[in-house]
């Protein structure tokens, strides 16, 4: 992996992170369009970079909402009621996700993590954020705020994050899918996405560094991966708050044309031999 590469990888991990386009489909195909892992043992180890780059996204997240997050430790610390209770909601929402990521995670390695199940998943979801997009859009004077959750309606979240370990799906589609249906309005049920893949992609990130955070030193060096992880928090913050602004004045329907506009492109990509 050249220092460019390593870049472009991290460009990519933060730019998506945070959209609802699947970071993981992109970085499995940009990753094999640059001709990295090109045997087993390093397609574990850079595979296990694209995810620890996530720290670069985890950071952008707490330096964005450090306010937030202030509010949720305070409330840890029983000072905050609002943060106590967004604080129980985000962590019934990281529950069943991390349940089946522990119960499934090679199952879902060995079966869906191949470019053709990301196609399908990227069609799919753009067609699904089409087909919500035409409904009558909630009223922002009915709509909720992140503390006004239930934990039923954070379970529900949590279960809807279950789906994106489907790579192409998309942890931010569902999550935000999932808090528009819980009655928030769309710059809390984005925020609360936000928050959550705190846990999620910190939790992640954790696991992959323990595990083959020597291997990914080894094979890459550390200027690489420290420059990858740079390059993520940085176009993390920028496509975060271009995110939130945007959707203010916009509906979803971009994302759901660029997802199948993707799924078309990376289709003609396999059929013409450039991907495989």
């Amino acid at each position: 992996m050249t220092l460019v590469q390593a870049v472009t990888l991290g460009l990519v991990e933060g730019v998506t992170e945070f959209l609802p386009v699947s970071s993981t489909a992109h970085l499995f195909i940009v990753e094999r369009l640059m001709g990295l892992a090109t045997d087993a043992a390093e397609q574990s180890v850079s595979d296990s970079f694209s995810i620890a780059i996530q720290l670069g996204a985890i950071l952008a997240v707490l330096g964005l909402y450090r306010d937030r997050i202030a509010s949720i430790l305070r409330g840890g610390m029983g000072k905050d009621e609002a943060g106590r209770r967004l604080a129980m909601c985000l962590l019934l929402a990281f529950f069943p996700a991390m349940l089946v990521a522990i119960l499934f995670q090679q199952w879902i390695r060995r079966r869906l993590f191949g470019p053709w199940p990301i196609v399908v998943a990227w069609a799919a979801g753009g067609l699904a954020i089409l087909l919500i997009g035409r409904r009558r859009p909630r009223s922002s004077f009915s709509a909720k705020s992140m503390e006004d959750l239930s934990w039923r309606a954070a379970l529900g979240i949590g279960a809807a994050q279950c789906l994106a370990l489907w790579p192409g799906v998309s942890r931010s589609l569902v999550t935000i899918a999932g808090g528009l249906a819980a009655g928030l309005g769309p710059r809390a049920a984005v925020e609360f996405s936000f928050l959550l893949g705190l846990l999620t992609l910190g939790t992640a990130t954790v696991h992959e560094l323990f595990i083959n955070g020597g291997k990914i030193v080894a094979l890459f060096g550390w200027w690489r991966p420290l420059a990858g992880l740079l390059v993520a928090a940085a176009s993390a913050w920028v496509s975060m708050r271009w995110m939130v602004a945007y959707l203010q004045r916009h509906s979803f329907a971009v994302f759901g044309w660029y997802r199948i506009g993707v799924a078309a492109l990376v289709t003609a990509l396999l059929h013409g031999g450039f991907l495989s």
